[in-house]
């Protein structure tokens, strides 16, 4: 597997900062140590199986385990974690072997076999109806072979299953024992059980969640006693708290970037992270303002995408073809929409009835970034009489708008923006937009049998050049509807000390958060 490329600016600095590990002394594993770190949002529940945000995904990560994940620096290759052994015997059969020295917190004895059939059946169980049901959808059971052994069997070749569903949020290995017991076997925000190097130690809702050691952990020892997070939606806000000495890490603002190329705060390093994030702005197809495919049509020919992305990230990031990225597979080379085109719009709203113009909303999560872009789709659409009153949510609010589960707010969804994270493989993008998603993570409630004919299909293919093109017709199927924008694929900046050296994925979202270590 490769890796994807970082700014030199990065690298330079992440070189002389490993090259500066090897040449001075380590602090003592022993001495006391607390690691603090902006998170964006705070958490709403630690079940992988209904996880909202990266941010909950990575304290999993340092209290569970995966069979495998990816390689704790930069890298998007994967690497053997609570497993000795895992083994592609044939098409639809995935040979494993466990560590024998992993037990679970709170007196439940040793991880074993029964437990990866437990978290990985769980997540396909309709029953439960998780959020990330995809990601085995294809799977028919785990067959256990040995107190610690067994074999995965998928109903037919998977090929998503090494580069997204094994080593992220669905492979995670919970304990059977500790899940079963709990109200409705789901976990809320404590885990009942851990494996890993941390355990939650304090959680003060809203204001800040603290990692401490696992002291039954015999793996290797993470350098810092402590990881200490505070939610802070506003990135500006977090900026100034880095520079106060409030915080280790932070993500920045985009918009920031370029005054940090300029003059850094003493003492700190800046990352440039390629974005395999994808934002767009969606309509609910089944507003009553928006059932007609030509008014949301007309929407896209309104907006003028260049003018949207300077405003809010400063001419820093380009737009954005769909939900691939340049180099992966089913990258689309153009959108069928290109400039701005008024008359065009205008043309389309007088077609479909309502040429006098309507008034809608854009709603939002409340920060600079997402209100900047709300305002210039507001003039946009303004000029094509169409009213945008812009409705703004914190963070925690938002992201249960469009949940069905939430109540019926999914409702008054007209216009909305919005960002996903991404992974290398493409399943891990196409599988929200799919009608078993509508009322989920689909919020434009578009229902297409074709983009699940051919979502099902580039599943089992192991073809690239098939699967490219079955996820370029997705996305042209996605933006044909009128339903789906395409903003841009932005970029992951960071702050973090230079005595810091972080355990990152490549796109700076995803931390193994026992592999940050402090050097002298």
């Amino acid at each position: 597997m490769r890796g994807i490329a970082f700014g030199r600016r990065w690298l330079l600095q992440t070189s002389a900062l490993a090259g500066a590990a090897f040449a001075a002394p380590r602090w003592a594993s022993a001495q006391s140590s607390t690691l603090k770190i902006r998170s964006i949002v705070d958490i709403q529940t630690l079940d992988p199986a209904f996880t909202y945000a990266v941010h909950e995904h990575n304290i999993n990560r340092a209290m569970l385990h995966n069979l495998i994940t990816w390689k704790k620096h930069l890298s998007w290759e994967w690497e053997l974690d609570a497993a000795t052994s895992v083994e592609q015997a044939d098409a639809t059969h995935i040979n494993f072997a466990l560590r024998d020295d992993l037990g679970w917190t709170n007196g439940f004895g040793a991880m074993t076999a029964e437990d990866v059939k437990f978290s990985f059946e769980r997540i396909k169980d309709p029953e439960l109806q998780s959020s990330y049901q995809a990601d085995w959808a294809l799977l028919d059971h785990v067959e256990i072979t040995g107190e610690r052994t067994g074999t995965i069997v998928m109903q037919q070749p998977f090929a998503p299953l090494w580069n997204s569903t094994l080593p992220w949020v669905s492979g995670f290995i919970l304990c059977k024992k500790a899940i079963e017991v709990l109200p409705g076997k789901r976990v809320e925000t404590e885990q009942p059980a851990t494996s890993g190097p941390y355990k939650v130690t304090n959680w003060t809702p809203k204001q800040s969640l603290t990692l401490g050691r696992n002291d039954l952990f015999t793996g290797p020892k993470a350098d810092f006693d402590e990881i200490t997070f505070f939610p802070v939606d506003e990135d500006k806000t977090a900026e100034l708290g880095f520079e106060a000495g409030e915080y280790d890490y932070t993500g920045i603002s985009v918009s920031s970037v370029p005054r940090y190329r300029d003059a850094l705060p003493e003492g700190a390093v800046l990352g440039e992270f390629p974005g395999l994030d994808y934002y767009w702005l969606g309509i609910n197809v089944e507003h009553p303002n928006f059932t007609d495919q030509r008014v949301r049509q007309a929407v896209q020919y309104a907006l003028d995408v260049p003018a949207i992305l300077e405003a809010a990230f400063f001419g820093v990031v380009g737009r954005a073809t769909g939900y691939q990225t340049p180099g992966a597979i089913g990258y689309r080379p153009e959108n069928q929409v290109g400039a701005r085109d008024v008359e065009k719009a205008k043309a389309l709203l007088t077609e479909a009835g309502v040429g006098d113009g309507f008034s809608t909303t854009i709603t939002l999560v409340n920060a600079t970034l997402w209100t900047s872009m709300a305002q210039v789709i507001q003039a946009n659409l303004a000029d094509v009489g169409i009213q945008v009153e812009i409705k703004p949510y914190d963070s925690g609010a938002f992201w249960t708008l469009g949940l069905e589960s939430e109540g019926e707010a999914w409702k008054d969804i007209e216009l909305y923006l919005q960002l996903y994270n991404g992974l290398p493989d493409p399943a891990y993008q196409t599988q929200w937009f799919v009608p078993e998603q509508v009322g989920v993570w689909n919020w434009e409630r578009w229902n297409s049998p074709e983009y699940k004919e051919l979502n099902d299909k580039q599943l089992a293919e192991f073809d690239t050049a098939k699967r490219d093109e079955y996820v370029r017709r997705m996305q042209d199927l996605m933006e044909a509807s009128g339903a789906y924008t395409f903003l841009t694929n932005g970029m992951q900046p960071a702050l973090r000390r230079a005595w810091l050296q972080p355990s990152i994925r490549p796109d700076g979202l995803s931390m193994y958060l026992p592999g940050f270590k402090r050097m002298a």
